[in-house]
């Protein structure tokens, strides 16, 4: 098992951090997700051998949200929140 933390950005709401930990935890291989609207991050627990941190950040932006991280060759989308 291993932890990854992801800055999430575009969150406005408690809806909002219930839109990112249900699409974090609809991925095969996914423990568990913890996200925190103050501060702006989601905390999972996940197999390695069944995700990998790239589905992780995948998973945020396809959901409508962002990922801020400097290792990432993906440009976030977010869409200021799930009210906005």
């Amino acid at each position: 098992m291993k932890n990854e933390t992801l800055n999430v950005t575009g969150m406005t709401c408690d809806g909002c951090t219930g839109k990112v930990a249900h699409a974090l935890k609809a991925l095969t291989g996914v423990h568990d997700v913890v996200v925190s609207l103050s501060a702006r991050e989601a905390a999972v627990r996940y197999d390695e051998h069944l995700t990998s941190p790239d589905k992780l950040k995948s998973a945020v932006i396809g959901a409508g949200y962002g990922v801020d991280a400097t290792n990432t060759a993906q440009k976030p989308q977010a869409k200021g929140g799930c009210c906005g």
